[in-house]
């Protein structure tokens, strides 16, 4: 193989165990962190792949410009023909929850209903229209920051209106119906290439809505003991929404994902969340047939060009 792998990101605490994979399989890695810097676009990019991990939560770690940094950088690179992995269009995902919920509902998948409000003036009216409980989300959100639970209208509107109010990043906040699970917990399907890699039960019984994977997000439990993991294998998901979820990605250009869904006490699937910048948990690493982060190190090596064999001169 010639040129290397370009990882585009802002966040170095979840890079190791891709570092670690990328290695073991002998697939040169570069990292491309995209907090500050230049690029001059009448050069020509260096030769290889380019794998794009910019997060929606960017924001949270003093990165809020790294969004707009990515628009431009993959663009670039799409100009000059580059091999480009979860790209510019993919990007537009990652950051708008809107964006996911129109194209997982033109794909035909279920989601939940939801009112997307541009501002405040109209949020508390709006509410009203949800029945209580509901959730109010971010439309950038990411690790389930932003998400909240209300028990009535008028806590929802009085929040609003106080010095507490925290508004998405891109002013829209999202109002949804809240989905009750038939038992505690939700489903995390990973996705490599166009290949189905494994799915994850996270737990949610303490109703938490943070829900990252990654080591770098665990908390300890009490007096420093092992929490209990909220990360397991699961192996007996329905096949028919695995298809479904690869038809999607297909037509959508997404090469790696996460996809969450619930399965509710009124016997619906619903997915709600699609990330394009998958973080995998080392618990169910450790007892998973196949490695999530091994698995994207073989494919975007496969993906880099190959010196010829036996060429004559």
């Amino acid at each position: 193989m010639s040129g290397s792998v370009y990882v585009i990101h802002e966040n170095p605490q979840w890079l190791p165990p891709f570092q670690a994979a990328f290695e073991a399989e002998g697939v040169p890695l570069e990292e491309w962190l995209l907090t500050d810097g230049a690029i001059d676009l009448t050069v020509e990019p260096p030769e290889g792949v380019f794998w794009s991990r910019l997060s929606a939560s960017a924001h949270t770690r003093d990165h809020a410009a790294s969004k707009e940094y990515g628009r431009a950088v993959l663009r670039w690179l799409a100009s000059w023909g580059r091999t480009v992995v979860n790209g510019a269009d993919v990007l537009e995902l990652e950051v708008s929850k809107v964006a996911q919920h129109a194209a997982l509902r033109h794909a035909g998948v279920e989601v939940p209903r939801t009112t997307a409000v541009f501002g405040t003036a109209q949020l508390a009216a709006k509410a009203e229209e949800f029945e209580a409980p509901f959730i109010s989300k971010h439309n950038q959100g990411g690790k389930g920051l932003g998400v909240r639970r209300w028990e009535s209208h008028a806590e929802f509107a009085a929040w609003v209106d106080s010095a507490d109010f925290e508004p998405s990043p891109d002013g829209i906040t999202l109002l949804q119906e809240l989905l009750v699970a038939r038992a505690p917990f939700i489903t995390r399907a990973e996705f490599v290439g166009g290949q189905f890699v494994y799915a994850v039960r996270v737990d949610t019984s303490t109703g938490s809505f943070e829900l990252c994977p990654a080591e770098a997000c665990a908390i300890p439990g009490a007096d420093g003991m092992e929490p209990e993991p909220l990360f397991r294998l699961r192996d007996d998901v329905d096949p028919a929404i695995i298809d479904r979820y690869l038809a999607f990605l297909a037509a959508e250009g997404i090469g790696v994902a996460g996809i969450e869904f619930i399965e509710t006490r009124d016997g619906r699937t619903v997915t709600y969340d699609v990330n394009t910048n998958t973080n995998y948990n080392p618990d169910v690493e450790a007892s998973a047939p196949r490695s999530g982060p091994r698995e994207i190190a073989r494919w975007l090596g496969a993906l880099l060009p190959h010196e010829a064999v036996g060429a004559r001169g």
